[in-house]
């Protein structure tokens, strides 16, 4: 994990110093709201329906306990008690005080966090896999590579206001768990064929109103280049990106519009224009980056794991949450454990200050002080030792976090929608809430097995419902909450954007309708076939026939 440099700390303090002041104004009038709009923005605070809403970094989605911690004691102190995990890998903070957010920023710094650039026009939260470092798959921890751009982008004085909010993903391995081709510029760490390091760079990635999946822009870019291709690519996008319609201000509209080999052509002219030198990856940089990011002291691997074994065989509740939760680590005798943040009826994403308190102590106690935040909105213990599994297993439990659900149909992805944005056009907390208890029991749950449902109160797609293999899209008819479901969408290596399959359905249609698709593919599938595979190969008929059925 990366610690602040004196550089790191001495921004932090000044931008805080800023923004008390500029908070201060608004307080007692000197600033108008309209006034103090971008001036909030750029410290991570919005104002939604009923509040103003905080939103702190998590780069790469990295924590440790003291951070958790921190994080904990801000959702006891100064919100309702819980905080919400988002995709972007970020925490939101949905009622603080406005007269508050000075001394949270304050709480932050003391930890080495901070909001800055959590919104605006400007590069954001750089975001990676949840198993950085650890997947047998990877050709290079992508988490070095996150901090220096982070370093790179944070208050670069080019690309601070652009035609509209830019993001950033790195992945280490060809399987994408970071939906990585969603975003503005997408990277996929690679070796040539001399085995030279460097980047797979998409482009174009992203959602919303108009969805695109990023496209390949060059197939390799050596390490080094890495800060001037991305100046150039970014230089080509603040040169020629709309700022007169928000709707087609994203660089995945540019792409579009000129074209990819067009793009492509004015990339490249921009990156021979650029001096190579200062844009140069220094080594020693690198290098000094990627001590921090360590492997941790792990212990030898025994011959076989007495306590494992035992709880497996004795205790089928462990047996299901080590079938759902664990995902492979590279090292012998260890696995990392997603703790699902989807209880039965809960709210996808929340978490209680308790319960990061607990999970900020089994971090500790279990994991080597590493926890981290997932794409998915779940977080994950990334080293556990396998005979540690089972009193791991029991604490959750007593913490109400052992919901043996991570990517099954009940792991669902959602944005808050209009229970707190003021974006929103229906709710989606609810509609997860049900769909939560509709799905919940596990022996349908493992039947399905594998499913991706996401859910997003607007247009604006927080909730990604573009690539759920189902997506649920609340929208507004003349004052009335319908949902529209799209079927065949995918964040992965393999990423699509889901169809609209027909007409909105009520909200409280919604569960059961989901419930018949996920019915319809348990009897159409082949053996081995995933939802998405059967869906893929049968295409979208038999599940929209499932989902009007009752209609």
């Amino acid at each position: 994990m990366y610690r602040y440099d004196e550089f790191d700390s001495r921004l932090v303090a000044e931008r805080i110093e800023q923004f008390s002041d500029q908070v201060a104004r608004r307080l007692d009038g000197r600033l108008t709201e309209d006034q103090f709009k971008p001036l909030r923005l750029m410290n991570g605070v919005y104002l939604q329906l009923h509040a103003y809403m905080l939103r702190v970094a998590i780069p790469y989605g990295e924590l440790n306990a003291a951070r958790l911690r921190a994080l904990a004691d801000i959702a006891r102190r100064y919100d309702k008690g819980y905080g919400h995990f988002t995709t972007r890998t970020n925490i939101q903070f949905n009622w603080p005080a406005l007269v508050d957010v000075p001394h949270i920023l304050k709480d932050l710094a003391r930890v080495e966090m901070h909001a800055i650039q959590t919104s605006g026009n400007c590069i954001r939260n750089v975001t990676t896999d949840a198993l950085a470092g650890i997947a047998a798959d990877e050709v290079e921890d992508p988490r070095p590579w996150c901090e220096l751009i982070r370093q790179w982008s944070t208050f670069h004085p080019e690309f601070t206001f652009l035609p509209r909010k830019f993001k950033i993903a790195v992945i280490g391995a060809p399987k994408d768990r970071a939906a990585m081709r969603t975003h503005d510029i997408g990277l996929e760490i690679v070796r040539d064929d001399t085995g030279a390091l460097g980047f797979r760079l998409f482009v174009g990635g992203g959602q919303g109103r108009l969805p695109h999946i990023a496209s390949e822009l060059k197939s390799f870019i050596p390490a080094e280049e890495l800060f001037a291709w991305l100046t150039a690519t970014l230089r080509v996008y603040n040169r020629h990106g709309r700022r007169d319609n928000i709707h087609k201000a994203r660089i995945k509209i540019l792409v579009a519009s000129l074209g990819l080999d067009a793009f492509r052509a004015e990339v490249e002219e921009a990156f021979a224009a650029l001096p190579k030198a200062p844009l140069a990856v220094p080594e020693a940089e690198v290098e000094r980056i990627k001590a921090y990011f360590a492997p941790r002291p792990y212990a030898a691997a025994p011959p076989r794991f007495a306590a494992f074994d035992r709880a497996l065989m004795t205790d089928p509740a462990f047996a299901r949450w080590t079938r759902n939760n664990l995902r492979p680590h590279k090292q012998p005798g260890y696995a990392a454990v997603v703790i699902s943040l989807k209880p039965v009826g809960g709210v996808p994403g929340d978490a209680t200050a308790e319960q990061m308190d607990r999970v900020a102590d089994l971090a500790e106690r279990f994991s080597f002080d590493q926890v981290r935040v997932t794409y998915e909105q779940n977080l994950l213990l990334p080293h556990v030792a396998m005979d540690d599994l089972p009193e791991l297993h029991a604490a959750l439990g007593r913490a109400g976090l052992a919901e043996a659900n991570a990517g099954l149909a009940a792991d669902i992805i959602s944005c808050p929608g209009l229970d707190y944005c003021s974006l929103a056009n229906a709710r989606s907390i609810p509609v997860a809430q049900a769909l939560s208890e509709r799905l919940s029991d596990p022996v349908f749950q493992d039947a399905v097995g594998e499913v991706r449902i996401n859910i997003s109160g607007c247009i604006n797609a927080c909730g990604h419902h573009h690539v759920g293999h189902i997506g649920i899209l609340g929208v507004d008819k003349q004052g009335e909450e319908f949902y529209q479901i799209t079927l065949g969408g995918s964040p992965d290596e393999t990423a699509s954007i889901g169809q609209i399959v027909g007409k909105g359905l009520p909200g409280e249609a919604v569960a059961p309708a989901i419930e018949r698709v996920l019915k319809a593919y348990l009897a159409r599938r082949d053996a081995g076939e995933r939802f998405i595979d059967t869906l893929r190969r049968l295409g979208a008929d038999p599940f929209k026939e499932a989902i009007y059925e009752a209609a």
